[in-house]
This record gives structure tokens, C-alpha cells and sequence, in this order.
């Protein structure tokens, strides 16, 4: 039988920056991660074709999406186009967020 619940240590994990780690579980269509930053952690500019959208469970984190730049407190969310640059920068307190994928991304598996 197939297993619905994913526990964090069975999750795909990388760390896609420095100070940056994925946890990662996927659908058929679709994907979730878990992102935990350190303190001050940069997610350098970068594009990808998937859609995403996410939330801030803990810290701060500083967005720049596009043109277009804003500070995400816990509970603010976002919402990515495919192929559109956009960077993070993690505030002085660790960071906790989810991020959804459309469609999974093959490299975070």
C-alpha cells in the first residue's frame, strides 16, 4: 500500500544554497517543500518554468520577485510565475517556509 504520509527524515533533502535546505515531498502533479534558512541565507537569483507560491511560517525574509522588492512576515504569503527572477534574503532570526511547486520539480526529488 502506498504510504500518504511523508515524515521529514524520509524526505528528499538539499541544500540548494548555503544555508539553505529543502525537505521535499511530491504528488503526481504537484510538490511541497519545507525551506528552512539560517540566519542572513541568500537564495541568489534564479528563474525556473515551474509555478510557485508560498507562505512564511517563522523569521523574516526579503523578496525580490521580478522588479519588485518586499519584507514577508510569518503568515504573508507569495505567488511566483513560471520563469520570472526572484531572490530571498533571510532576516537575523532562522527561517521557516513552505513552497509549492506546479509542476514538480524533478530537481528537488
Amino acid at each position: 500500500m502506498e504510504s500518504f504520509v511523508v515524515k521529514r527524515n524520509a524526505c528528499s533533502h538539499h541544500e540548494i544554497f548555503p544555508g539553505v535546505h529543502i525537505y521535499t515531498a511530491a504528488g503526481e502533479a504537484m510538490m511541497l517543500s519545507l525551506v528552512e534558512f539560517d540566519p542572513g541565507a541568500v537564495v541568489e537569483s534564479h528563474s525556473h518554468p515551474h509555478e510557485q507560491v508560498g507562505l512564511l511560517l517563522e523569521g523574516e525574509l526579503t523578496f525580490t520577485i521580478g522588479d519588485h522588492q518586499e519584507t514577508v512576515q510569518p503568515g504573508d504569503m507569495w505567488r511566483i510565475p513560471g520563469g520570472v527572477v526572484h531572490s530571498a534574503v533571510a532576516g537575523d532570526q532562522p527561517v521557516k517556509a513552505l513552497d509549492v511547486f506546479h509542476p514538480i520539480r524533478e530537481d528537488y526529488l
